[in-house]
């Protein structure tokens, strides 16, 4: 996938100690693909960024 056609970018953790790296275009396919993996990752350790997300929001926003 090139950096432009994707907007959310998932890094997790797997139960299993596999690290999960992938790229969606919306928020729908961002849903189906942590619903499919749900079971096989650590939802504390699932971090998701927002590429198009302002700057200054970045910086201010609350993070664990």
């Amino acid at each position: 996938m090139g950096n432009s056609s994707c907007r959310y970018v998932i890094n997790a953790v797997g139960k299993g100690g596999e690290t999960y790296y992938t790229q969606c275009q919306d928020k729908q396919e961002l849903k189906a693909w942590i619903t499919d993996h749900e079971e096989r990752i650590v939802m504390n350790e699932l971090k998701i960024t927002d590429k198009n997300k302002h700057p200054l929001l970045k910086l201010f926003s609350l993070k664990r």
